[in-house]
């Protein structure tokens, strides 16, 4: 079997996969990637209210809600704020982050971003996905709705 069918079969799979998961689950999985590519557009802009600007304004309130308050603390536990600035604003932590971010080099700063979009499909799925189908799931999505043009 060639790499390109064995890889074709793979994303087929993984397609269905996420068919078959429930509506919250599909949600979670969207909302990692949105607010990971949300903070990618940020890395080169400044505003005001980072958190409200990362997380989508269509998601639900409780989730954004748990968002507001656990994107800093994955931010700081990933090492993108260093723990002697004593921040404790969450946008403040999220604009340090940011700003690390900013100094990762090129080829480091995908590897981040998708780390951390895992962490978040975690945190939004409320724990029901595991690290490897969050995984799974988050490049599937980036690379087949994500990234595709709307039909």
């Amino acid at each position: 079997m060639s790499l390109s069918r064995f890889i074709t079969k793979l994303w087929n799979q993984i397609k269905n996969l996420f068919s078959s998961l429930p509506n919250e689950l599909k949600i979670a999985v969207q909302i990692g990637i949105v607010i990971t590519e949300n903070i990618k557009t940020l890395v080169d802009s400044s505003t005001a209210d980072i958190l409200t600007a990362i997380i989508p304004g269509n998601i639900d309130n409780i989730i954004r809600d748990k968002l507001k308050q656990l994107l800093p603390v994955l931010l700081y536990e990933l090492k993108l704020v260093e723990s002697s600035l004593a921040l404790t604003q969450p946008d403040a932590i999220v604009k340090a982050a940011i700003e690390a971010i900013k100094t990762l080099d090129r080829n480091i700063r995908p590897g981040v971003l998708h780390h951390l979009s895992v962490l978040i499909i975690q945190a939004a799925s409320d724990g029901k996905l595991s690290w490897s189908d969050a995984v799974y799931l988050s490049q599937w999505y980036y690379e087949q709705k994500f990234k595709q043009p709307a039909n």
